[in-house]
């Protein structure tokens, strides 16, 4: 067992946020300290906290299938992809459309310690609250368009997959036609190199 095992286990026995939830938290997260790519993202779904898999749901379904076009065996492989978020568990829904944002003590007691110990090639960060854990206040949609680093490896930003997400996609069609085609590109290198 590794450090980053080690981490993984503290993490799923916590539960620091119970009261706060008014329910049983079930935190989720999944990899390798040797995966390829550390995915990063906003907290699971309903589906995901059901299932204990992450991006188990239709967000997921048009991650790996539309955008990365990777099969699941490739998405879910620890080898390849360490998937995490910046809040572990299933916030509740909101009031209004979606999930309510996940707790910032999660991110400030768990992510950090995590991307520490993968000896990744690549970060992908999913959403605004992944984004804004690693670029606090910089312009969302400037992000997505272009390429940062993360610990001197390359970094990518993308909208999350949600179909709730609809305005966004709608003001800006070149994500899906051509800003995702250079992110799965360089995607792709990494995962064939994995197997070749």
């Amino acid at each position: 067992m590794d450090d980053l095992d080690k981490l993984k286990t503290e993490l799923f026995e916590c539960r620091e946020c119970r009261d706060l939830f008014g329910f049983e938290p079930r935190p989720v997260c999944m990899g390798n300290s040797g995966a390829k790519i550390v995915q990063v993202s906003q907290a699971p779904s309903i589906h995901v906290h059901n299932t204990g898999r992450s991006f188990n749901d239709i967000s997921g379904r048009r991650l790996r299938n539309e955008w990365y076009e990777i099969s699941e065996e490739v998405f879910y492989d620890p080898d390849i992809f360490y998937i995490t978020s910046v809040g572990h568990c299933y916030p509740g829904k909101s009031k209004n459309k979606g999930d309510n944002p996940p707790p910032k003590i999660c991110a400030q007691k768990w992510l950090s310690r995590e991307i520490d110990m993968v000896r990744n090639k690549m970060f992908i960060l999913v959403g605004k609250a992944a984004a804004d854990f690693f670029f606090p206040k910089s312009d969302f949609t400037d992000l997505v368009f272009s390429d940062h680093t993360i610990k001197g490896r390359p970094a990518y930003v993308i909208p999350h997959p949600s179909p709730l997400n609809v305005r966004w996609f709608k003001e800006h069609p070149e994500f899906e036609k051509e800003r995702i085609v250079e992110i799965r590109d360089t995607l792709h290198d990494l995962i064939f190199d994995q197997y070749a």
